[in-house]
């Protein structure tokens, strides 16, 4: 009994692990949805006492569904120091907190039970097969260096920028300190502009506008990046995705043709 539970709790290559999971990601929405209606007032004061009751029928549920992969598992400590493992404790902590006053305000923190809709990637095998999710986690990973040395100076950049408005504007216009001032040279370059500290003088005019025409390139400079790699990563013109069968164009690092079924060269 204990290794048929384990395979449907754990497995999803089962018809039956697999409908457990899909119930538990009917589940998991249901319950944060009911978390996102009980932070709207007007709901709360409607039906604030059937939300707590639902709340606590899905946190009993989420209790015994942990309780039960630690009991089923071969090796318990494995599961609970997982990384769903820690999802799954965490996801429950913030009902048990609603019953400490002290921790009440972060009953909020329910939202957080919104990560175990990630079980859907291990449900319908995404990560493993999309060649898609492949080819940006590799453009990622090389171009995480060149990021960081961008990062690096568009840092040193923008505490330069916030040093000389503090110079210029003073504290009188807002800019009383230099963490001050970095935080409006940060608001600026990344073009949001909140508008709550302002330059006043023809300098302090001029060094924002020059900020400001900077936030375009540092915004789209990364993304040159990534994309400069993902075009690495794809066949150079040689048609190493074409099947040698049917020549249908497969995505890069395809194991057979998703037409014909033939093995590809480069799986």
């Amino acid at each position: 009994m204990k290794n048929k539970l384990f395979i449907v709790i754990f497995g999803t290559g089962t018809r039956a692990g697999r409908q457990f999971d899909v119930v538990l990601l009917v589940l998991i929405l249901i319950s944060v949805f009911a978390v996102l209606i009980e932070s709207v007032p007007a709901w709360r004061a409607i039906i604030g006492k059937e939300l707590y009751i639902i709340e606590w029928v899905f946190t009993v549920l989420f209790s015994i569904e942990y309780i039960l992969r630690i009991a089923v598992h071969p090796k318990p400590w494995r599961y609970i120091t997982s990384k769903w493992g820690i999802i799954d404790l965490v996801s429950l902590l913030p009902t048990f907190l609603m019953l400490t006053p002290m921790f009440y305000s972060y009953a909020t923190l329910r939202i957080i039970r919104a990560l175990r809709l990630l079980r859907i990637f291990r449900i319908l095998k995404l990560s493993r097969f999309s060649s898609e999710s492949q080819a940006l986690a590799h453009s990622l990973k090389a171009s995480y260096y060149k990021i960081m040395v961008f990062l690096f100076f568009v840092i040193m950049m923008i505490v330069i920028a916030g040093t000389l408005m503090y110079v210029i504007e003073g504290g009188e216009h807002g800019f009383d300190s230099i963490p001050a001032s970095i935080y409006w040279a940060i608001v600026t370059v990344t073009t949001v502009g909140f508008g709550d500290i302002t330059p006043h003088t023809d300098i302090g005019k001029f060094l924002a506008s020059v900020m400001m025409i900077l936030g375009y390139a540092i915004i789209a400079i990364p993304t040159g990046l990534i994309s400069v790699e993902m075009s690495k990563y794809k066949p150079d013109g040689e048609n190493d995705n074409l099947c040698s069968k049917c020549k249908h164009d497969n995505p890069f690092g395809s194991i057979y043709c998703n037409q014909c079924g033939n093995e590809m060269k480069n799986g």
